[in-house]
């Protein structure tokens, strides 16, 4: 069985939190998540992630 978890990317213009967003993601593929998808903005910034992974029973 699955379980699933959507984390949101903090936005601020004037600073680039590429940096910050990738530790995160890092931090929960650490706990085995993996991104299982993404929403763009139109700008082409990464909002929203949707994170899989299996539940340990």
């Amino acid at each position: 069985m699955k379980e699933y978890k959507i984390i949101r990317q903090k936005t601020n213009l004037l600073k680039n939190n590429d940096a910050e967003f990738e530790k995160e993601l890092n931090g929960h593929a650490r706990e085995g998540w993996c991104v299982l998808n993404t929403v763009f903005s139109d700008t082409g910034y990464a909002l929203k992630v949707i994170l899989e992974r299996d539940i340990n029973s």
